[in-house]
């Protein structure tokens, strides 16, 4: 009996003892990821001069709140933030809607030529054409300069589209062929009967699409040079090569920003470049979570037949 309890006890310190390790390392895991925002964040508001310095890495210091206001009125910044939400509902709207539909056709047995499209949608995972072929395209279609270059270019996505037809392939074909033999087409049969149940599939897409359409800048480096169709990204990367420029601005606008009161309040390079990151990584931070209990079933579902 002595014996048996003491296997219990040893057995139930094992277990102890791997609980606390366990915690500890996914502690310091979370601590890992949220730290670089959380830095972030304190040196946006905190005192300029001391965030330059490197003063701050555990709590704000001079807490103020006047970097936000100023760099919401840096040129372009305002525009920059409707092209980029535009592009982003947008082109993830369609994109999920282009990888729901054709994941369901190239699930369909009856489709014409469906090996042959299904293939020469795939093939072009792994072949490019190149940058200046894709160039050429892009202006002789008309799209350079034009906000559908954010959006018509990364409608179909064969990655997207693969987890789709898995998770199709993954569901009842009593589905299908109780709506077809109430007559309907294979339109209906799609937006009534497939779409609603890919609610988990398409959040990973959207989610997917959704953070590369937010976090992509190369396309409006390469496609546009109107500042007009700038995106936050964009502007993110030309604000970091330019921030001692606009610092300088900051301090001797006199009428277009908030006046200057005071060293610790006036804009730095330091301060530029943090708080627009700021600007730029919250919005997907906050959208995130309302997707994230689809994630891991749809991408688990997306990912393995049977």
């Amino acid at each position: 009996m002595s014996s048996m309890s003491t296997g219990v006890s040893r057995r139930g310190a094992g277990d102890l003892l791997f609980t606390v390790i366990n915690y500890t390392v996914f502690l310091l895991l979370v601590f890992l990821c949220a730290y670089p925002f959380y830095f972030l964040i304190i040196n946006s508001i905190s005192a300029n001069d001391a965030s330059a310095l490197g003063d701050v890495r555990w709590f704000p210091f001079g807490i103020h709140f006047s970097n936000y206001a100023e760099v919401f009125q840096l040129n372009g910044l305002p525009m920059a933030a409707v092209v980029s939400v535009g592009r982003t509902v947008i082109g993830t709207v369609a994109t999920v809607l282009a990888s729901a539909f054709l994941g369901f056709m190239f699930s369909q047995n009856k489709m014409w030529g469906r090996r042959f499209w299904y293939r020469s949608v795939i093939i072009t995972m792994y072949f490019s054409a190149g940058l200046i072929p894709v160039f050429i395209v892009m202006k002789t279609l008309g799209l350079t300069n034009n906000f559908w270059v954010y959006v018509l270019p990364f409608i179909v996505q064969p990655f997207f589209i693969i987890l789709v037809k898995t998770y199709v392939e993954a569901m009842p074909e009593s589905l299908q062929e109780a709506a077809e033999m109430d007559g309907a087409n294979i339109v209906q049969i799609f937006f009534r009967i497939y779409l609603p149940n890919m609610t988990p599939i398409l959040a990973t897409v959207a989610i997917f699409s959704a953070v590369a359409q937010w976090n992509s800048f190369q396309d409006t480096l390469i496609y546009v040079t109107d500042q007009s169709l700038y995106t936050l990204q964009y502007l993110l990367y030309m604000f970091i090569n330019q921030a001692n420029s606009l610092a300088q601005a900051a301090q001797n606008s006199g009428g277009n920003l908030t006046s200057i009161i005071s060293a610790a309040t006036s804009q730095t390079p330091t301060s530029i470049r943090i708080t627009v990151s700021v600007i730029v990584v919250l919005p997907i931070i906050f959208i995130y979570p309302l997707f994230q209990r689809f994630f891991v079933k749809g991408i688990m579902l997306g990912a393995v037949k049977g």
